[in-house]
C-alpha cells in the first residue's frame, strides 16, 4: 500500500530554535483549522499543521471509524507508522532543534495519543483536546516522562463520561507526566481550553 501523501501547512516565520508545535485537526476538517489556536496558545512558535491522509465526507481525518463509530484500532496503527515518519523527515528537513510538542483535537488528538504510545521518541510533549483512548488495552510503559495535557468536557455529548481520564491513566502507566483537566464545556474548543493550553505550553516552548 502506498504511503499516505499529507498535505500540510508550515509557519516558520518564528525562531527555528524555539520548540515547533506540530498540528492534527479534527475529524471532518483541514490542516488549517487549529493555525488560529497555535498562534494564541504559542506565540512565536513555528507551526507545522498537517492535514489527515483519510478522505471523510466533508473534509479529512486521521483515521476513519467503523460504521457504528467504533474505533479500529489496525486502523489507527496502520495510519500512525507513515504519520510518524512524515514527521520525523519533515522535521529534520526544516532543521528544527528540539523534538516539537504536537496540539490535537479530537480525531487528531486520539492519533497523537497512539503516536505517544507507539512512538514514544517522537514528541517532547502534547496538548489532546477531547481525546479518547486509540487502544483497548495498556501498551508496554515506555515513555520517557512526556508530559502531556489532556482537557475534556463534561458536558461534551460526543464521548462517553470519563473518556478522557482513562485516557490519562493509561498515559501514565505507559510512563507520561500527565495533567488532565475537564471543564464544564461540550465538544468544541472554548477561551478556557486556549488559556490552560497557553500556560501550561509556556515552559515546554
Amino acid at each position: 500500500m502506498a504511503e499516505p501523501s499529507y498535505v500540510h501547512t508550515l509557519i516558520a516565520e518564528a525562531d527555528r530554535t524555539r520548540t515547533p508545535l506540530i498540528l492534527l485537526h479534527g475529524h471532518g476538517g483541514t490542516e488549517l483549522d487549529l493555525v488560529p489556536l497555535a498562534a494564541q496558545v504559542a506565540p512565536g512558535s513555528p507551526v507545522l499543521a498537517i492535514r489527515g491522509a483519510v478522505a471523510v465526507e466533508g473534509g479529512h481525518a486521521f483515521f476513519d471509524r467503523s460504521e457504528d463509530q467504533a474505533i479500529t484500532e489496525a486502523t489507527i496503527r496502520e495510519q500512525a507508522a507513515p504519520l510518524a515518519d512524515f514527521i520525523v523527515d519533515t522535521c529534520a528537513q526544516l532543521g528544527f532543534a528540539k523534538p516539537p510538542v504536537a496540539v490535537g483535537f479530537s480525531n487528531g488528538s486520539v492519533m497523537i495519543a497512539a503516536l505517544l504510545l507507539l512512538r514514544p521518541e517522537l514528541l517532547s510533549g502534547a496538548v489532546l483536546l477531547r481525546p479518547i483512548s486509540p487502544f483497548s488495552e495498556d501498551l508496554p510503559p515506555n515513555l520517557p516522562a512526556t508530559p502531556v495535557l489532556i482537557i475534556e468536557g463534561d458536558k461534551d455529548d460526543r464521548r462517553a463520561p470519563g473518556d478522557g481520564l482513562r485516557l490519562a491513566e493509561r498515559l501514565t502507566r505507559a510512563g507520561a507526566t500527565v495533567e488532565h483537566r475537564a471543564l464544564p464545556i461540550g465538544h468544541s474548543i472554548t477561551g478556557m481550553d486556549r488559556m490552560i493550553a497557553r500556560q501550561w505550553l509556556a515552559p515546554l516552548l
